[in-house]
């Protein structure tokens, strides 16, 4: 979902489309960014027996709310672009999802380090520079 946002906001803002086709933007979500997700399973691993853990920012974001940090940080409107579609929306979806990583801040002292609004501007820019053929 994260990645389908960032997508169509860069290809918006560079004018190869004009609008985004969602489902439920009212469900909640725990994003996080994988690069401290690597780092709690490297924290796994350190560990001398194995245990399970929630690994996890104890934050939940709408998609609305994911979606107008992308827009905005392309200087656009999400209102003006998004289109809502029903045959997006998962037959039994979660409403809410929010994970509690306190076990892995306590035993792995781990936290997530990045946040929503940065790991969104960062995945807006990698899709605008992708797209105008600056990585491959």
């Amino acid at each position: 979902m994260t990645r389908k946002v960032t997508h169509g906001v860069a290809r918006i803002k560079l004018g190869l489309d004009k609008q985004l086709v969602l489902g439920n933007l009212d469900a909640k979500r725990d994003w996080g960014h994988a690069r401290d997700y690597v780092e709690a399973m490297w924290l796994m691993l350190q560990q001398s027996k194995p245990d399970n853990y929630v690994i996890a920012t104890a934050r939940a974001t709408s998609v609305r709310d994911m979606c107008r940090i992308a827009f905005a940080h392309a200087g656009l409107k999400a209102e003006d672009h998004i289109v809502i579609d029903r045959e997006f929306f998962r037959p039994a979806e979660v409403d809410f999802l929010l994970g509690d990583p306190s076990k892995a801040r306590r035993v792995l002292e781990w936290e997530a380090t990045t946040s929503l609004e940065d790991m969104i501007r960062e995945m807006v820019d990698a899709d605008l520079n992708r797209l105008r053929g600056q990585t491959k």
